[in-house]
């Protein structure tokens, strides 16, 4: 039996529906963990309006989240090489927004 090319055997085929393609839009990510996962809640805050909704709850290991970490910085950086950097403002925006609950950072 003929050996496949070792690229060829580590090749993932990834599966991406319709619906999942379309995405979801999120300006706000909350993180928490434990001694064994991450958990990353996406949501989208709308001005006006005092609920927001998790669109999104992704659970990891650390050290995906570390992985994770390190590739929004490779894909940051190569960003800001092709289009300049990204401007962030001085301070996070003062929460609520309208909104009541914690403080969340990303």
């Amino acid at each position: 039996m003929a050996e496949k090319p070792k690229e060829q055997q580590n090749q993932i085929n990834i599966e991406l529906s319709e619906e999942i393609a379309e995405g979801e839009f999120a300006n706000l990510a909350m993180i928490a963990h434990s001694s064994s996962e991450f958990v990353i809640d996406f949501i989208r805050l709308m001005p006006g309006i005092p609920k927001a909704k998790v669109k999104s709850r992704i659970v990891i290991t650390p050290e995906h989240a570390k992985r994770l970490l390190a590739a929004l910085n490779e894909n940051i950086e190569r960003y800001e090489a092709s289009f300049g950097a990204i401007k962030q403002t001085p301070e996070f925006p003062s929460f609520p927004m309208n909104f009541s609950g914690t403080i969340g950072e990303a």
